[in-house]
């Protein structure tokens, strides 16, 4: 009984080739495109910077409050990555202005000293034109009592020497001074969480913040993006 060899024909040969070298391109490609998270949240936070003060009109926006429906939901980093990426878009001096700095930070704040001192002299210079401004610090320059002319005067210090400021508001659901701040600012940003954030509760929240500010939008804050385990054999 003679061996036996199975020849395949040489068209079968030459797809089955073309099809490894396809499948190994697409597996080169992925190793040198692997999607980070990081990158798309840096992605995301740029184009809301673009579109919200860069996006032109009859009104620009140079002033905005960012507040939170929620207690828990962490609206300072979002702040800090708003700055960051709006002070990479322009060379004009942008002041971040913190309701909540950290414990090193709260240790490290001077304060102005006397209202005549420059905010940028006891604030903490970020980067070549970015400020990080703490609240606590900033009270001492108001002039009159009351939170509607506490906010009057230190916002007019603030135009001052920033054009523009990314403020970090208060809970927006438990806060009538978000609502304030965004009556007093170019509008306000409300940031909710994306699987905890009832549909009811925010829409409570935008119609008493429409009804004293400007609401310039919404951000969807904790998202999470499933990846399909064929795309994951890839990565």
């Amino acid at each position: 009984m003679s061996a036996r060899a199975d020849i395949l024909p040489t068209s079968e040969v030459v797809e089955t080739t073309a099809a490894e070298t396809v499948l190994r391109q697409v597996e080169d490609s992925c190793e040198k495109n692997v999607w980070s998270p990081e990158d798309f949240a840096q992605e995301q936070i740029r184009g809301l910077v673009r579109l919200v003060f860069f996006a032109g009109g009859v009104h620009p926006v140079k002033e905005v409050v960012f507040s939170a429906a929620e207690p828990r939901l962490d609206v300072a980093s979002i702040c800090n990555q708003v700055a960051r990426s709006l002070a990479l878009e322009t060379h004009a001096a942008v002041a971040l202005v913190e309701f909540e700095p950290s414990l090193a930070e709260v240790r490290s704040i001077r304060g102005p000293g006397t209202k005549n001192a420059a905010i940028k002299s006891w604030s903490t210079q970020m980067t070549t034109n970015l400020w990080r401004v703490p609240k606590s610090a900033l009270c001492e320059y108001a002039d009159e009592s009351g939170r509607g002319h506490h906010w009057i005067s230190c916002l007019a210090r603030l135009r001052a020497e920033f054009e523009y400021l990314v403020i970090q508001g208060p809970v927006a659901g438990t806060s009538s001074e978000a609502a304030l701040l965004g009556q007093l600012t170019d509008g306000i940003i409300l940031v909710l969480a994306a699987h905890s954030t009832r549909r009811a509760t925010a829409r409570k929240i935008k119609e008493g913040l429409a009804a004293q500010s400007r609401i310039l939008g919404t951000v969807l804050s904790e998202r999470t993006f499933p990846i399909p385990e064929g795309i994951y054999r890839l990565l």
